[in-house]
This record gives structure tokens, sequence and C-alpha cells, in this order.
């Protein structure tokens, strides 16, 4: 693959480049920058700016606010937002519940939910994951039952991150028990008020609170917040999966950490003399990762490519896999370089180790943010998910 732009592709990434550097305000680029967002403020600011400038939404059909870029623009486009430190549009909204409207959803629902999700004036939280049903999310066990014109849901779902945001809540129930398990799930959506919903924090190890306890006790939901037809739930969570795999692979947002860790690693003496640049075991896993990425970015434009008419490609499978892991060893990378410095607590006698007790921000939280990616090679299909994934529909093993 050929990965030089054309002239007006690099028109392209200028004209965004331009917009994000001047519209998004530097506050939130800054916090962006440093790992430390204000929820839901930051998101919903930047999803605005970008929405009124037509581009909070592009993967989207352009009757509902998308654009006809190609392949290679959208890569672009998220490509820029990591490299400018623009905020993550909310996934639930952008890469998940919205496409599964646009696709599966009556035009009622469209004209419903999808303006509104595309500003954010709805904030999303998914609701898949179960105690006992994760990975193996077929087994989910939260029942829906049909009552009228309504659906009595009952079940628990679990790690709904930034459910304390949320508005609404997409959710898979089993509608029919008696047929094989992947066939009895249905797709449905209601707000998060709605009597019987009850949200619990999980407390990280770290001590914030991103993901939550969902319960749902005698919840009443109308019939008509059923998407697409009863018992079609498998087909659309495969392709929301494959929607939301194809962007998890975050390559720009990796560049940013490979960058910063060579920055630092320039500033930051070794005791052999020069700087820990200058040490060659560091400098050569420095840029294996590097490589690792250039690898894995032209995978992704592949991917994309052939995803062109809109259908999941189970190669995406391959960027959640190798992406995942790359994020993670990033942020080791910077963890290892911080070293004692990235020690949450600082010594009890700070005279004792004057530098701890004063290490920069980025390095007091290099190790929760490093705590906090080891999600990502679990969510969206666990690794061990991906490669069977890979093995039956890439390589037909």
């Amino acid at each position: 693959m050929q990965l030089r732009y054309t002239p007006e592709e690099e028109a392209f990434r200028a004209e965004l480049r331009e917009f994000f550097t001047t519209a998004i305000p530097e506050d939130v680029r800054a916090r962006c920058e440093a790992g430390a967002l204000n929820y839901p403020d930051d998101t919903v600011t930047t999803t605005r700016i970008m929405n009124e400038k037509g581009i909070a939404v592009p993967h989207w059909p352009v009757e509902w606010g998308g654009r006809d870029w190609t392949p290679v623009q959208h890569h672009i486009f998220r490509e820029e937002m990591a490299l400018n430190f623009v905020p993550d549009q909310l996934p639930f909204n952008a890469g998940m519940v919205g496409p599964v409207i646009a696709q599966f959803g009556t035009r009622e629902q469209k004209e419903k939910f999808l303006p509104k999700t595309a500003n954010l004036d709805i904030w999303w939280c998914q609701g898949f994951s179960e105690p006992e049903a994760g990975s193996d999310l077929a087994s989910l066990k939260t029942r829906a039952v049909r009552d009228g014109d309504e659906y009595v849901i009952n079940g628990q779902k679990t790690w709904t991150t930034l459910g304390q945001y949320a508005d609404w809540i997409f959710c898979l129930v089993r509608t029919d028990p008696d047929v094989k398990k992947q066939a009895g799930i249905s797709f449905v959506v209601f707000p998060m008020d709605t009597p019987g919903v009850e949200l619990r924090p999980i407390e990280l190890i770290d001590g914030g609170f991103e993901v939550n306890e969902v319960f749902f006790n005698d919840v009443r939901v109308p019939v008509e917040n059923l998407i697409g037809e009863e018992n079609q739930g498998w087909t659309i969570a495969k392709f929301l999966l494959g929607n939301e795999r194809s962007g998890i692979a975050r390559v720009g947002w990796t560049k940013t950490k490979l960058a910063k860790a060579k920055r630092l690693a320039e500033q930051t003496p070794r005791a052999a003399g020069g700087t820990v640049l200058d040490d060659p075991l560091f400098a050569a896993r420095l840029a294996g990762l590097e490589n690792e990425l250039l690898a894995l970015e032209t995978t992704q434009l592949r991917v994309v490519a052939s995803s062109a008419d809109g259908k999941p490609n189970p190669a995406s499978s391959l960027l959640k896999l190798r992406g995942s892991q790359l994020q993670q060893e990033a942020l080791e990378l910077l963890t290892d370089l911080a070293g004692p410095a990235s020690l949450p607590v600082a010594p009890l006698d700070p005279e004792a180790d004057l530098e701890a007790a004063l290490a920069p921000d980025w390095a007091r939280r290099s190790v929760p943010e490093y705590l906090n990616y080891r999600k990502v090679t679990i969510y969206g299909g666990s690794s061990e998910v991906q490669r069977q994934i890979i093995d039956k529909a890439v390589l037909g093993l």
C-alpha cells in the first residue's frame, strides 16, 4: 500500500488541524493532553462545537449528519483529533448507538434520536456486559418479558462506563429464553430515570469512579423502544461491535504517547551520563513500538478501505487486538520512564526523596493511566475473543 497522501488529502488535513487548534478551547485540549478531562463538560463542549461545524459524526449517513468522505479522509480526521488533543467523541453516541439506529431504526426513531445523539443532547451509556456475560455476551440473563405494549425488564448490567452522566441506555436483553442463546436477544433503549433503574458506582483501584453497575427491577419499557426486530439483537450487537473495533486501534493517540516518551527521555538524565534516550535498550524499545505502530496504521487503512460499503470487516479484530496491546505498551514505557516519580503518594519524609516528592504531574498520573488502560484488551471483546474471530472469520481455520 502507498502511504503517501495526495495534495488534496494533505490540504484536508491542514484544514482540520486549523479548525481543531482554533475552534476547540485551548484549556480543553490541555486537559485532554494531560489526561485530566472535566466530565461531562469538556466532552459536551467539544461535541457541540464540532457538530456546529458539521463534523461531529462524519461516519454516519449524510442524511443524519455524516460527511461524504473517503476512507482515507476518515482516517485523517481521527488521527488529527488525536494529534491535536481533541477529546474523543463519546463512543456510545458517535460510534455505537448512533450507527445502530441509523442502520436498524425506524424513520420515527431516527428522527427522534439521531440529531440529539449527534449533538450530545442525549448522553448514552451501554448495557451489554453482565457479571456472568462479559466476553461470552450471548450468555446474558437480563430478561425482557412482553406485557401488552411494554417490556418488563429485570436483571443487571456491569462495567457501565460513564453511566453516572447518562440520560439513556441501550441494552441487550433476552426476549426468548427457549431458543439458541444468540437467537433470543433483542436491542432496546430507555431513559436512565425510568422507575426501577438503579445505578451503583464501582470504585476503581485509583479511587476513581468511571464504571458502574446498573440494576433493573420491573422496568417497563414501551415496545416502540425496540430497535430493529425482536430477537435481532445479536445481529445488531455484531454490527455495533464491528463499528466499535474499526476505530478502537487509536493509532493517533498512541503516536502522541510515544512522542511524549521520546521528548521526556531526551530530558531525563541517566546515571551513566547522557539522557535516557541515549540508552540503547530504551531507544530500541521505543523504535520497536514505533515500527509496530506503523504496521498497525497500514493495516487500519486497509481495513477502513475494505469497509467502505458500510459492512463491518472481521479484520477489524486485528486492529482491536494489536491496537489495544500497543496502547498498553506505550503507557508502560511512560511509567518505566517516570520510575520512582510515578508513585502515587509522596514519601513520608520529603527530604529523604525530594525528587519523588516533587514529581511532575505527568509522572504521578502515569501509573493510574497505565492501570486504567489494562481495560482496553477487555472491552469491545477481549483479546481471546478477537483471536477466535481472526481464526474463524479472517484465516478460515
